[in-house]
């Protein structure tokens, strides 16, 4: 080969590394040369001689980068072009041809540098490989052998140490994925690193090429719950472009949405939702809206829909939403025979988003929505319509999906109900009149109760009438007027009509007698005669209309008491609305009272468990109205969280948590002192005695209520766990509670292995542990207080115990990061003693007590990371116990940490005279009790002597980068440890490294 070849090639690489030369024209004009060519070979070994040169270098340098872009462009350009299918066709009837000879070096080449010590030359391997797999036509082809080769090679490198790698194996790989085969080991391997990588940059890697399947979509959907916010928004990506929307079932669906668009630590993820996820959907849905609507399920997952319609409505311009979507008649009404569920939520979702507008949006609500008069009329025929089933008709499920579809559409139109102007009279009169009425109609359903009371009371504003209005409804219900007839008296018609011959025969007798006294012309006696038939008549007359009157009864109405369990249940259910809609400074008054004797308190001991639960909700919101009444009925609540059903006792449990939220543990001393009182003219003169008896009562009223609330967290159910738990959260954050053992209590049962489903629970306490230390510096001591019993609850814990699986460092970790004096919301700018200052003195305490107690390596490494204080006091004493530690603590990794704190604390000549001092003092016991003997030669000889300390196996085995080796018996071969560990310990090194270079330029 001629020397002008050797300047052609490092000439083109020279220049390749330029970004703005021409790749193209490089890629030319070498080719070019190597066709002219007859002996390749001296052409390969000077190409790879400038190639190695880039293939060393780890850095993403851009020079380098141009030449691996350059190398790739120049290999894969000896491919042949695309063949069309004739040629195709033609090709498989002959013998297929080989890969061009350069192509086939450098994948030669690259197949054999690929298991290289340097991770450089493996990075780049890997990138190259990707690079030329990349550059290759679409339907380019590979020898088989070389195919098998290159997957070989990658699937091993995918498993590399180094993530970057690892990176580019899984882009190499992506070109050599068959989804259609059930054991593809790209797919495998692929779906392994979802799993399992460490790093969030492999991951989304292998989303970006990952093909998608059945096999392979459960595997992206996981991501999309990742804890890195790009793992997270990458797959969200990956689902809009290459998912199709029927391809998700209906719980996937939902599941995305309601993740994507409330995602809390990113708002890149809901952006992604927004602006390609659901645009992506809407396009394979030809933008039909309900149609996408429909695919969510509305009647399970109804705030879902309606959040996704919103995140629609965004996007979307105002007069596009006003056209699309809705076809409204003449009144501004959804057609009754034409309401959905998909399209009355659609109505809804828009309504509330016009009129979130404002003032800007009144005049587009009136497009979308009639008057309030109008409306009313309308709700009302539709909710009339709604049938009651019995129970035989609630057997067949035809029926009762047709009704639970217009419970559901009726609950829609009714939330409509607040989108309405009621500013005009006549309009609000007629919606109040409407719900007055629906309320105590019997066929309404009950499901809909609650919802019809809420928009009542939101009409109304004075509490003092939203009362009496509730009240007669309740009254109306329970009570109805009903009419009642009586039944005929058969005697009593039988005396009337005896009466009535009588009289007739006494007429008779005297018109008789009347004509002979005209006869005998006794006209006198005549006239006294004929008054008397007068009066007879009369008489006749009123018995006649006795009769009719007894013979046509009249109806009566009146009021019947009902007692069934539904009409209990939806009398307590407007109950309660009422009592959550009033003010708490509403006091209670002879209307609620009159309700509470005759309906709520009968009602606790009903043998229905939904009108127990109701009942007991009246009765937890009622009392919070009055203190007189919280303190009669505290100790019924107390018992009903302990006896009853478990959604009841949760229900007792809230409503003690907001009493003692509202009016303190002072509650129950006021309770025990009014229950204790002695009368005022006591015949044995105790008077002096009562109080000291009330105080003490009501401190073991408080205990037994704690200690129920503390046998709550251990309960089996995760309902009554997670409600006791955050309770106490709530107790604790406002002050009613200032317990270290309680909160101790809290840490051992958010890291409890038993809870870790419990997704409520935990999320409840790892917000209320953040919030807790950072209001004050008195929560922080109530910290610092549950430090000990905490560490040694989980150090002592059994094999048995689910704690026995808890990280202890991890607790450690978090204990001190919640002590931290700079975490405080409002940090103390004097120099007072912080709370760390405390820490370290108990962990010394600790450790001077049991020198050789397991815990002590954790204590000494937990040493230098606390925030001490700098007062001059505080450091002297903390000095003193460091001194008296390291005269009593045998072990190395121990003694090396003591050392590095007491460092910390002194200055550069204190330093320099404590090192020396301890460089002459031997150390003679390990920490795992094996004594070493030293010999005048300066050789040593080791005894094992196990100590005879009973601690647990789990506990001797030390992590690597804990371990000094001296510990080992030489009889022992050592470990080698594995390179994560040492990383580990390499990045603590570092850090210890920059805490002490920091001081010492400080002291100078």
């Amino acid at each position: 080969m001629t020397a002008d070849t050797e300047v052609e090639i490092k000439d083109a690489f020279h220049r390749a590394q330029r970004g703005h030369n021409n790749k193209a024209k490089l890629v030319a004009g070498l080719k070019s040369r190597y066709d002219k060519l007859d002996d390749k070979t001296l052409f390969h070994e000077d190409f790879l001689h400038c190639l190695k040169h880039a293939m060393i270098v780890y850095k993403r340098e851009t020079t380098v980068e141009n030449i691996i872009e350059f190398v790739a462009r120049f290999a894969t350009s000896f491919q042949s072009p695309p063949k069309t299918e004739e040629e195709e066709d033609e090709e498989e009837e002959e013998e297929a041809e080989d890969d061009h000879p350069f192509l086939s070096f450098i994948f030669n080449f690259l197949l054999e540098s690929h298991k290289a010590n340097s991770h450089a030359v493996r990075f780049r391997a890997c990138q190259l490989i990707n690079k030329l797999l990349g550059s290759m036509a679409e339907n380019a082809q590979i020898d088989d052998d070389l195919f098998d080769r290159i997957h070989q090679a990658m699937l091993v490198r995918v498993t590399d140490k180094f993530p970057n790698v690892r990176i580019q194996a899984a882009l190499a790989m992506t070109r050599l994925q068959q989804p259609k085969e059930p054991d593809c080991p790209t797919i495998n391997a692929y779906m392994l690193i979802l799993d399992n990588d460490s790093n969030a940059e492999v991951r989304r890697a292998v989303l970006s090429c990952i093909a998608m399947s059945p096999q392979t979509l459960p595997k992206v959907l996981k991501r999309t719950w990742d804890i890195k916010e790009n793992v997270r928004k990458l797959a969200y990506q990956v689902l809009a472009d290459k998912v199709h929307i029927k391809a998700l079932t209906i719980a996937q669906r939902v599941r995305l949405l309601q993740q994507g668009l409330h995602d809390t630590s990113g708002k890149s993820v809901r952006e992604v939702v927004c602006s390609r996820l659901l645009p992506a959907w809407l396009l394979r849905l030809e933008g039909n809206v309900i149609e996408l609507i429909h695919r969510l399920d509305v009647e399970n997952c109804a705030q879902t829909a309606l959040d996704t319609l919103r995140a629609i409505f965004r996007s979307s311009p105002t007069e596009k939403l006003l056209q699309d979507g809705l076809q409204l008649d003449s009144r501004k009404l959804l057609p009754v025979d034409s309401l959905t569920c998909e399209n009355v939520l659609y109505w809804r979702a828009l309504c509330e988003f016009v009129k979130a507008k404002g003032d800007e949006g009144d005049e587009m609500l009136e497009q979308v929505l009639a008057d309030a008069a109008t409306y009313a009329d309308y709700i009302y025929g539709y909710l009339r319509a709604v049938p009651a089933l019995s129970e035989e008709q609630r057997a067949d499920f035809t029926q009762l999906e047709l009704v639970m579809t217009k419970e559901f559409i009726s609950q829609q139109l009714i939330h409509l109900i607040g989108c309405l102007d009621t500013n005009e009279e006549g309009g609000r009169k007629r919606v109040l009149a409407v719900l007055q009425e629906m309320l105590a109609l019997p066929q309404t359903p009950s499901s809909l109760v609650s919802l019809l009371t809420e928009k009542l009371l939101a009409l109304i504003s004075d509490d003092q009438r939203r009362v009496q209005i509730v009240a007669e409804i309740i009254s109306d219900v329970r009570e109805p007027i009903m009419e009642a007839s009586q039944p005929v008296d058969e005697n009593e018609s039988r005396r009337q009509q005896v009466q009535l011959a009588e009289v007739k025969v006494r007429i008779l007798e005297a018109k008789q007698t009347l004509e002979d006294y005209i006869a005998a012309q006794e006209f006198s006696r005549a006239a006294e005669l004929k008054d008397s038939i007068t009066e007879l008549e009369n008489r006749r007359n009123q018995i006649i209309q006795d009769i009719a009157e007894s013979n046509q009864p009249a109806d009566k109405e009146i009021r019947t008491e009902k007692n069934d369990p539904e009409t209990l249940l939806r009398c307590l259910t407007m109950c309660a609305e009422l009592l959550k809609q009033m003010s708490i400074k509403t006091r209670i008054g002879p209307t609620i009272s009159a309700l509470m004797s005759s309906l709520v308190l009968p009602s606790i001991a009903n043998a229905h468990p939904a009108v127990r639960n109701m009942a007991v909700v009246c009765l937890g919101t009622c009392i919070l109205h009055s203190k007189e009444l919280a303190k009669t009925h505290l100790v019924l609540l107390l018992q009903i969280a302990q006896l009853d059903e478990v959604k009841i006792r949760i229900s007792a449990l809230r409503a003690i948590i907001d009493l003692l939220l509202l009016f303190g543990f002072q509650l129950l001393s006021e309770t025990t002192a009014a229950q204790t009182a002695v009368p005022a003219h006591s015949p044995d003169g105790r008077e002096e005695d009562a109080a000291p008896v009330a105080e003490e009562k009501a401190g073991d009223t408080a205990q037994s209520i704690l200690v129920m609330l503390s046998e709550f967290l251990d309960s089996e159910v995760s309902d009554l766990r997670t409600e006791t738990a955050e309770g106490l959260a709530k107790l604790m954050y406002t002050g009613r509670i200032s317990s270290a053992k309680m909160f101790s209590r809290l840490v051992l049962l958010w890291y409890n292995p038993v809870t870790e489903d419990d997704t409520r629970l935990r999320h409840c306490l790892g917000v209320f542990f953040q919030l807790y230390a950072r209001e004050s510096r008195a929560h922080q001591e109530v910290v610092e207080e549950s430090f000990l019993p905490t560490v040694r609850t989980v150090m002592n814990a059994p094999a048995t115990s689910p704690l026995a699986e808890v990280d202890i460092s991890n607790v450690v970790e978090l204990l001190v990061e919640l002590t931290r004096p700079s975490a405080l919301i409002k940090p103390s700018t004097n120099t007072e003693v912080c709370v760390h200052d405390y820490l370290a003195v108990r962990m010394c305490g600790e450790m001077i007590n049991d020198p050789t107690a397991p815990e002590v390596r954790l204590y000494a490494k937990t040493l230098s990371n606390l925030e001490l204080s700098r007062d001059e006091t505080v450091r002297k004493d903390l000095e003193t116990l460091l001194q008296q530690l390291l005269q009593v603590v045998k072990d190395r990794v121990c003694h090396r940490a003591l050392m590095k704190m007491v460092c910390q604390l002194l200055d550069a000549t204190q330093q320099a005279e404590l090192l020396s001092a301890c460089a002459l003092q031997p150390v003679d016991v390990n920490a795992d009790g094996t004594y070493v003997k030293k010999e005048k030669g300066g050789g040593q000889t080791r005894k094992v002597c196990t100590a005879k300390g009973g601690r647990k196996s789990s506990r001797r085995a030390e992590s690597s980068e804990e371990s000094d080796g001296e510990n080992v018996p030489e009889s022992v071969q050592l470990m080698r440890p594995s390179r994560r560990a040492k990383t580990a310990a390499l990045e603590k090194t570092k850090l210890d490294l920059n805490t002490l270079i920091n001081q010492e330029a400080n002291v100078s």
